[in-house]
């Protein structure tokens, strides 16, 4: 154990027009490391201990912030936004008015778009460490119409990790027009620390007797359907890959999990009381490495890294965002993420890190 929290800085890189773009390694007392950098907040690295005390990484990512820039596709560790998920059509209404969004996974847009909160270098607020945490704050200003969003957005993240070995995330933001918003932390979790080894083997619990059936594009049919008896039953822990490969129309339009679950209201009330809730676990069994999510969201997506490929594998890592139900803004009979000026985006999502 070390003797205090810590956060360092460094640069990480250089932007194409020669920016520089920063890395934090926030510490804390148990050797515990989460590495942030400021292009699309960015968590990097998750560095946590087995049960025999060896200390690796256990999130997906690149070695360079050139691939991070080049790439599309995987969105390895980034703040998804304005909106994450998909909206159908890469449209909404918003009292009447149509808005247009790039369909950057056509015909819908996915994660905000094109150049999204991930392609977006943030501006670092502050670090600060303290006797029990350490965290680091971020913020972005998105212009009204960037990637066809109405409203002047200020956003804040603040990654805390804390010496509970929980990495607590809060979300925060204003605009000064009528917006729609729905953040999440987009890490691929790899708890076996080998991340180029499946993730089939982990085992997931999700407090959740509901998910939500998608179409053909992978956008919400409208209706809640039970777990129960089907292979997205996750209330007891099973493993990822007991029924991935089952003959399910859900399961291959995606080629494995890429659905939301809707959280149980016993959870959901204990958020409305202004406390995160526990939604999900994950365990791999041989390091015994288990992570806890808990949040105040409605939905978790749990997506099995179906279509991961080049440096890792199919499958190679897992990803748990919590976040309101995907194309929100079109489906009448799902929680809305209308932001109005009167009103302030606030939200929370704790990942704890522990042994058994």
């Amino acid at each position: 154990m070390t003797e205090k929290n810590t956060a360092k800085k460094d640069i990480y890189g250089y932007m194409p027009n020669g920016e520089k773009v920063y890395r934090f390694i926030l510490k804390n007392k148990n050797n515990i490391e989460v590495e942030v950098i400021n292009y699309g907040a960015i968590i990097t690295k998750i560095k946590v201990p087995d049960n025999n005390g060896v200390i690796e990484n256990i999130v997906l990512g690149y070695d360079s912030l050139k691939e991070y820039v080049e790439d599309n596709s995987p969105y390895f560790g980034v703040v998804a936004g304005r909106c994450c998920n998909r909206i159908a059509n890469g449209t909404f209404y918003i009292d009447q008015v149509k808005y247009e969004l790039p369909k950057n996974e056509f015909p819908n847009s996915l994660h905000g778009g094109v150049k999204g909160f991930d392609k977006q270098i943030w501006q670092v607020i502050s670090t600060i460490i303290k006797d029990d945490s350490v965290s680091i704050t971020l913020s972005y200003y998105s212009k009204d119409g960037e990637e066809g969003y109405p409203g002047n957005l200020n956003t804040l993240v603040t990654y805390e990790l804390n010496d509970n070995n929980a990495l607590e995330v809060y979300y925060e933001a204003n605009t000064d027009k009528k917006t729609i918003i729905n953040l999440t932390q987009h890490a691929y979790f790899n708890l076996s620390g080998s991340l180029k080894k499946t993730t089939l083997n982990h085992e997931l619990k999700i407090y959740s007797n509901n998910y939500l059936p998608v179409n053909d594009v992978l956008i919400p049919l409208g209706t809640i359907e039970k777990v129960e008896n089907t292979p997205f039953d996750f209330k007891s822990f099973k493993k990822i890959g007991k029924d991935i490969n089952l003959d399910n129309p859900q399961l291959k339009i995606g080629q494995g999990y890429d659905h939301c679950w809707v959280i149980n209201e016993d959870k959901t009330s204990e958020a409305q009381k202004g406390e995160c809730a526990l939604v999900s676990e994950v365990y791999h069994e041989e390091s015994g490495r288990l992570m806890e999510v808990l949040t105040d969201q409605p939905g978790i997506q749990f997506y099995s890294g179906n279509y991961l490929n080049g440096d890792y594998g199919k499958h190679a890592g897992l990803c748990l965002e919590t976040q309101h139900f995907p194309d929100s803004p079109n489906q009448s009979n799902f929680p809305k993420i209308i932001l109005t000026p009167e009103d302030a985006y606030q939200t929370k999502t704790i990942f704890k890190f522990s042994v058994k």
